[in-house]
């Protein structure tokens, strides 16, 4: 007997059924399989338009001179920019916020130093208010030095008077002398060229580093200056997306890699190039947070400043410091110091802290200035530092 092929026995059972029975069954199972391909097709168009599209720079610019990467720019802006907050208005409330965050250093200075007689015990009081306030040891005994002189001598008890005694004495501590200018200004090449301001920003990761980038371009874009950022932190995965979103809020363009781990050096000549081609004030370039050991860092941070120089060399290397960290983050700090060039210091993490000594040890021990401050979480609470309004603070 011979065999029939299968789709003949299939088409003869299927007749006899009526077109029901196993023929049904496999024409309804292919349909099924049809339908959810075209269902699998319409998802991942519907993903594919939902993922952010990342343009690539509209404008060429040079190339780079060591380890080429390339260099993207964000999308269209989603949301309106925003206008920060004037730098002026800052500073005001560095103070209201210092005092209002019951900083007990001066509060505590003034009960003992207000009365009537002081003991050794009284002397020994202030000294540990003050050790533990993160002043240091030897600034702590330069302070209690001519506290003992000066009261002694002038026989000071007014409340007022202390007060007055007390601020003169911390604000000379603070170093008052020292230039806390940030450098923004462009200045012009060989034949004229634009050259913008050039603002490498280094530190430990944890300190809010590139946070401070996004806040300091804030600063800067609300004193009128034109803002190109460098996202050379290209070890950290988040570190060029994080810094792309603070440029979007206020406008600003970011010079990024489309890969993780790409040369930093060549990101940072990127974005120098850039702010030289389009006339910008100020290149602010965010730098890896890694510290492995002296020496890589050093070959890292030489290279960005020896590539970036090619265009326009840093005017300013600011220090980013958590102010809660302590001697740990001194000692870290010391190393960026001594490699880095640095030129000042952003205290971040200032307020809400009994702290506040911390300015003085930070600048005894790395020999800069602090020029910033961060006080608090907002977008706009970072401020130039100044010493009268911190003192103010402290002593409420």
């Amino acid at each position: 007997m011979n065999e029939l092929p299968w789709i003949e026995i299939i088409s003869a059972l299927a007749v006899l059924a009526g077109g029901g029975g196993i023929a049904g069954l496999l024409v309804a199972r292919r349909r099924r399989r049809a339908e959810d391909q075209e269902q699998a097709e319409r998802t991942a168009e519907r993903e594919a338009v939902a993922e952010p599209a990342v343009t690539a720079e509209p404008e060429a610019t040079a190339a780079p001179v060591e380890a080429p990467d390339l260099m993207v720019e964000p999308g269209p802006l989603l949301e309106p920019i925003e206008k920060p907050a004037p730098t002026a208005g800052r500073l005001v409330r560095l103070r209201e916020r210092l005092a209002r965050s019951g900083s007990p250093l001066g509060a505590r200075l003034l009960s003992v130093l207000s009365r009537d007689t002081l003991t050794e015990d009284d002397w020994d009081e202030i000294e540990e208010e003050l050790l533990l306030a993160d002043v240091g040891a030897g600034p702590t005994t330069e302070l209690l030095d001519a506290l003992r002189t000066k009261v002694r001598v002038l026989g000071v008890r007014e409340p007022a008077a202390v007060r007055n005694l007390l601020r003169s004495e911390l604000v000379a501590l603070l170093q008052p002398e020292l230039d806390r200018t940030l450098h923004t200004e462009p200045t012009a090449g060989e034949a004229d060229a634009h050259l913008p301001a050039v603002i490498l920003v280094v530190g430990v990761n944890g300190t809010g580093k590139t946070t401070t980038v996004g806040k300091l371009a804030r600063v800067l874009v609300a004193d009128g200056r034109s803002v190109v950022l460098g996202a050379a932190d290209t070890f950290r995965a988040a570190a060029a997306d994080q810094l792309t979103t603070w440029g979007n809020r206020v406008g600003v363009p970011t010079v990024r890699s489309d890969r993780e781990g790409a040369d930093p050096a060549s990101v940072a000549f990127e974005a120098v190039a850039r702010g030289r081609d389009e006339k910008i004030d100020v290149v602010l370039v965010d730098t890896a947070g890694r510290l492995q050991n002296k020496a890589g860092l050093m070959d890292e941070l030489g290279k960005i400043v020896r590539v970036a120089s090619k265009v326009a060399a840093p005017s300013e290397v600011l220090l980013v410091l958590d102010a809660t960290t302590g001697q740990n983050g001194l000692s870290q700090a010391r190393v960026f110091a001594e490699v880095a060039g640095v030129t000042g210091i952003v205290l971040t993490k200032l307020d809400g802290t009994a702290k506040g000594g911390i300015v003085v040890q930070v600048q005894r021990e790395l020999g800069v200035p602090v020029k910033l401050v961060g006080l608090g979480e907002g977008p706009d609470d970072l401020a130039p530092f100044d010493v009268g309004d911190f003192v103010d603070g402290i002593l409420g």
